[in-house]
């Protein structure tokens, strides 16, 4: 089940989301936009997981081998 959401954007924004729309990579608004947040969830997974990789080399992190170690 999906979830409408709306949102306002300047005439300029619209206009740029409309081109990419209208080039053909995209079949609506909606999938822009969808795309848009898949890109900032891959962009924000690989921040946290750069920091806990930082966190282990540093001896700050836990190596979990199992979901027992989370206790």
């Amino acid at each position: 089940m999906r979830t409408i959401v709306n949102i306002s954007l300047p005439p300029q924004l619209n206009s740029l989301v409309e081109k990419e729309v209208a080039t053909g990579k995209y079949a609506s608004k909606s999938e822009f936009f969808r795309d848009l947040l898949r890109s900032y969830m891959e962009v924000k997974l690989a921040k946290e997981l750069e920091e806990s990789s930082r966190e282990l080399r540093e001896g700050r992190g836990k190596l979990l081998k199992s979901l027992a170690d989370l206790e």
